[in-house]
Formats: structure tokens, C-alpha cells, sequence
């Protein structure tokens, strides 16, 4: 991902995106607190450049790293993120789940209104994280979407640091559905909002 960064801040390759899937891991972004890593013998922990805390990868869990060039986009980096944030938004609309912003919190928030909250607030968990990574005005790192994570394997980290509400998942809100499945609503509503992709070569 560094590598090509650099390239397409060079004006030597396209734009790219990848979706990719991990083996259990957690990362640490720059705001990482130490105490917040819970079980630190439990996965491998791996230090990132992007922005934001502790946060789990594994399987079940669709992770895109997004290399875009700003210089040709416009360089905002706040409506870049708010761009991700539409992204996952729309895509979980694809499927009938309402995902939110939270100006306090990164990410997208899913309400529970089944589940017990403290007076006057209803319950939260959060189905989709953003951490990303801004160089010489190209972006990297990106967001990750809970399709059918292991949710449990969470509860090693404070994820991004968020005490206060849960996590959830596609299959944990009851829609049994394949990562091929999000891929095609992932890719429609990405091309929506920064225009025509084409499959890069493996």
C-alpha cells in the first residue's frame, strides 16, 4: 500500500482499491491508547499510520483500502471522509439498515432500540469503522464493514476507544448475507459517489 501511494502520487499509477479479508489481527492507529489493549497476547497487534485507535480485523469482516488522489478530487480530507462515511451508509441502506453518523464518534452506528439503554438514549453499536491515512494528498488505510465478523474477538480491545456501546454486524442485525453479496452493493454505491471503477488486474 505504501508503494503504491507513492506511485499514484507520482503520477506512475492509477487509483486503486482494494477489498481485502484478514486473519485475526488488531491494529493500532495513531491515537492508540496502550491500556486500551485488553489482550494483547491474544491476536498479533500491528502498528498502522492511519488515524484512530485499537481496532480488530478478521474474517468475516470486509476491509477496503482506499487510494485515491486528492489533487485531482479536490483536497478536502473532512469531505473525503464524510464521502466514506455516505458509502457505507448507502450500502447499508442497499439492505434496508439505517447506518448513522455520530459527530462524538468515528464511524457508522446502527440503533437498537430492542436492547436496554439509560434513560432518555437508546442503544448503539457500531457496524462499520473509518481510519484513514492522507499523503502528499493521496489517501490510504480506509474502512472496514461488519458482515459476519466474529464479534466476540472484539472484547480484546476498547475498540477506538468507545466504552459505551457495542458492535454488530450484517448477520448479527438477522441478514444472512455473503461477502460477494456486499461486494456488488459496496462497488455500486462507491461507483455512485467517485464515479466508474474497472476490475485492476490480480
Amino acid at each position: 500500500m505504501e508503494e503504491r501511494v507513492a506511485a499514484i502520487a507520482d503520477g506512475l499509477a492509477p487509483e486503486l482499491v482494494w477489498l481485502v479479508e484478514h486473519p485475526p489481527l488488531y491494529t493500532a492507529g495513531t491515537s492508540a491508547n496502550p491500556a486500551d489493549l485488553i489482550a494483547p497476547h491474544r491476536f498479533d497487534v500491528f502498528e498502522t499510520g492511519r488515524g484512530g485507535q485499537y481496532t480488530y480485523h478478521g474474517p468475516g469482516q470486509r476491509v477496503a483500502y482506499v487510494m485515491l488522489d486528492l489533487k485531482q478530487r479536490g483536497p478536502d480530507v473532512r469531505r473525503f471522509v464524510a464521502a466514506l462515511e455516505a458509502w457505507l451508509i448507502g450500502t447499508l441502506a442497499a439492505f434496508n439498515i439505517t447506518g448513522e453518523r455520530r459527530e462524538d464518534r468515528v464511524g457508522v452506528w446502527v440503533r437498537r432500540p430492542e436492547r436496554p439503554a439509560p434513560p432518555g438514549e437508546v442503544a448503539e453499536d457500531k457496524i462499520a469503522a473509518i481510519g484513514i491515512r492522507v499523503r502528499r494528498w493521496v489517501t490510504f488505510h480506509g474502512v472496514s464493514l461488519n458482515v459476519e465478523p466474529e464479534l466476540e474477538h472484539f472484547s480484546g480491545i476498547v475498540p477506538c476507544g468507545v466504552t459505551t456501546h457495542g458492535l454488530t454486524s450484517l448477520v448479527d442485525l438477522g441478514l444472512p448475507l455473503t461477502m460477494p453479496e456486499v461486494d456488488m452493493v459496496l462497488r455500486a454505491e462507491f461507483e455512485r459517489l467517485f464515479g466508474p471503477t474497472i476490475m485492476a488486474p490480480a
